[in-house]
């Protein structure tokens, strides 16, 4: 395939033309003809057997029919106008809905007519339909046309009204299969094609389009997901050899007065084994003369703050300053709160710096890291401002770091021509094909052990039925002297979702746990910083039993004496979510709890998530469930990394594959590290190509 032919614009596809080409380039993404052969279905559908109308069911998620349309009728009014054919053959009949493309349709659809018919069969007031089913009138060359393997592909409402629906797209695709040339050139090695079994590229685009049975469809796919994995793993490997051989650090030598007083003498417990493995691997690091680009992952109140203190002390003690970048103000201050209290007996400035330092503040503190006096800043995003300026910066520890931006990142540690320490910590656990993918490029550290003497929360689910035997609970540990966070997922009503919004249940918990007896406080992210910050004081003072919040307090509070957990509407969270929400007790000596609350009737999905967060309280158990389950388009923070916009791999389901990819590349680059051997010289030109594409912050952590 010449350089030319990939690169033709879509408009010269027969079938496609300029209007309908504009259409795709500002819907789809798609611009040439190698973006159409890159724009993979994303499922598949056995079009190859037909059903009758009498063996439907519900365990049925797509089906094909044959038979006659007996009524078209058009309800409602100008705001919700639907169109409903009755369709049928001799066994029965079921309802075909349009809620778009109405007038199109009906001038499409005639009683009396024979039609092959695609779709999803719902119930509705008992009674089965489709909605926006696929429908072509009935002939042999129809007939014969729906048969096979189809792929599906993913469109968009206003590409389908424009006539961009997924059988559109597979029409010209078949029409771009036709024109490939008989060899095209590889995008892979034939080393890596011939070690790994690959099927070649245009075989590949061939099945993967047009597949003429599941074995040849399967290799395909395998084909692309292994690429796409392949060339991931090889910027990250590269990038971190890179790293390893020409970004020099500052060398900590010594552990020195200030680590041995604080470690001996005011450690307020024992470090656990794994604590003192990861401190192990820091020390190395720092002392190595390479720049450390290190990921903490740890659970909630495993002790990763601890660890990254002793860090800071490390770099005290060389001569350097630390800075720590928190996502959330609430989230600063507890780190400041924290850090300053384990200090309190030891003469080292902490300061810490947010978008409410006040001016006559912020510029003392500014000065003072200027000079060389403040040893530790603490802060959010206002760390990166450019007014912010050390004196000797040697360590930069990002907490909770998905949340931030790479541009931010970047600008963090990149503010001098020296590069500082980089330890990145996360308390949200990291599936490991997601840290390969996300994070390949820094050495990883887990902390994987609880202090001892924490209990694990124990977690219960509960139905809305069961209300009053919560509330007789809640009553019971108040009683006990505990306090309770009881955590909403809105704000404000949603007309779309059947919820149990923030301040009606705000005003709920407030009736049935009234004044003056009762004390309770609300939370949520549109409140003023100094309202939620003296909310929060007065729960962690506590002057309040009650915490009525949204999810603004999933990381960042510490209140050791909050024994309860109660998650409304717990089914609409995902299980990494809950976990942090469970994390903000059992925090205190006593035996805590987390109450999941939901509907009385929920869905299958939902009840194994609340299953699976009864069972266990191991965070990376729970990650890897929740990859599983939900996929990686919904973690938190994936789409920043410039790696995750996947066409055809799957993080939740091909873990073997990115395992394999991730040896084939180590292999490689221990020959060839810079690919300049004529076997790779493709490899080389594809990385270079990709790299163009994108602006490369892979040196970011």
């Amino acid at each position: 395939m010449s350089v030319n032919f990939t690169e033709t614009p879509i408009e010269f596809l027969k079938g496609v033309g300029p209007q309908r080409g504009e259409i795709l380039k500002k819907q789809l993404g798609i611009f040439t003809f190698n973006d159409l052969l890159h724009y993979f279905p994303f499922r598949y559908v056995d079009r190859s057997k037909f059903y009758s109308v009498n063996e439907i069911s519900e365990e049925h998620p797509y089906i094909q029919i044959i038979g006659t349309i007996k009524t078209v009728t058009t309800q409602g009014d100008k705001r919700a106008t639907r169109l409903t054919a009755l369709f049928g053959d001799e066994t029965g009949t079921i309802d075909l809905v349009w809620f778009h493309g109405i007038k199109w349709m009906r001038e499409k659809l005639r009683a009396g007519t024979k039609y092959i018919v695609f779709g999803k069969p719902t119930m509705f007031n008992g009674r089965f339909n489709m909605v926006h089913p696929e429908i072509e009138e009935y002939s042999e060359a129809a007939l014969k046309s729906a048969g096979g393997l189809q792929g599906v592909y993913p469109t968009t409402d206003m590409a389908r009204l424009k006539g961009f629906d997924s059988k559109a797209i597979a029409r010209i695709q078949k029409s771009l299969i036709t024109l490939l040339p008989r060899t095209i050139p590889e995008s892979l090695s034939s080393d890596v094609i011939s070690s790994e079994k690959l099927m070649s590229l245009r075989d590949s685009y061939v099945n993967v389009h047009l597949p003429s049975d599941t074995g040849l469809l399967q290799k395909a796919i395998y084909r692309f997901k292994f690429e796409e994995l392949f060339y991931i793993q090889m910027k990250l490997l590269m990038s971190k050899q890179i790293r390893m051989e020409k970004i020099r650090g500052f060398r900590f030598e010594k552990i020195g007065e200030h680590f041995n007083n604080f470690y001996h003498n005011h450690l307020p417990f024992t470090l656990t084994d794994a604590q003192k493995r990861v401190l192990k691997e820091i020390r190395f690091d720092c002392g190595s003369g390479r720049q450390m680009n290190r990921l903490l992952q740890g659970d909630v109140g495993s002790g990763k703050t601890v660890v990254a203190l002793l860090c800071m002390l490390m770099a005290i003690d060389n001569g350097y300053q630390s800075g720590l970048m928190a996502p959330t103000e609430i989230l600063a201050s507890q780190h400041f709160d924290t850090i300053s209290e384990l200090l309190k007996e030891m003469d080292i400035p902490v300061a810490l710096l947010t978008g409410s330092t006040k001016t006559k503040a912020r510029r003392e503190i500014l000065q003072q890291l200027h000079d060389g006096y403040l040893k530790i800043i603490i802060g959010t995003h206002a760390l990166i401002e450019d007014d912010v300026q050390f004196k000797k910066e040697g360590l930069i520890v990002i907490d909770e770091q998905h949340r931030f931006g790479v541009q931010q990142r970047a600008r963090l540690w990149m503010k001098k021509d020296e590069t500082p320490h980089v330890l990145v910590m996360t308390a949200t656990p990291i599936p490991r094909t997601l840290a390969l993918t996300l994070y390949g490029d820094l050495d990883v550290s887990v902390i994987d052990q609880m202090p001892a003497g924490r209990k694990p929360v124990k977690t219960v689910h509960r139905y809305e039925s069961q209300r009053l035997s919560v509330f007789g609970f809640m009553r019971e540990q108040i009683a006990l002297g505990r306090q309770i966070y009881i955590v909403y997922p809105l704000i404000d009503e949603s007309e779309k979702l059947d919820l149990n919004n923030l301040m009606a249940g705000y005003e709920s918990i407030s009736r049935d746990f009234p004044a003056p007896q009762y004390r309770v406080s609300v939370v949520h992210g549109r409140m003023k910083a100094k309202d939620k910050e003296m909310e929060m004081q007065r729960f962690k003072e506590g002057k309040t039993h009650i915490m009525v919040a949204t999810t603004v307090i999933e990381v960042g509070v510490n209140v050791p004496n909050a024994s309860v957990m109660v998650i409304e509407n717990a089914d609409r969270f995902g299980l990494s979510q809950l976990h942090q929400l469970r994390g903000r007790v059992g925090r205190g000596a006593d035996q805590s709890y987390c109450v999941l609350m939901t509907g009385d009737k929920i869905g299958n999905e939902a009840r194994k998530r609340m299953k699976t967060m009864c069972s266990t309280t191991n965070g990376f158990e729970i990650a890897e469930m929740d990859l599983q389950m939900r996929g990686m388009g919904d973690l938190a923070g994936t789409q920043q990394s410039g790696v995750m916009n996947f066409k055809m791999a799957d993080l939740a389901k091909d873990q073997d594959i990115l395992e394999k990819a991730r040896e084939v590349a180590i292999s490689i680059l221990k020959d060839d590290p810079s690919l300049l051997l004529p076997q790779n010289a493709v490899l080389f030109q594809q990385l270079q190509s990709e790299q163009k594409k994108q602006e490369n912050f892979s040196r970011v952590s």
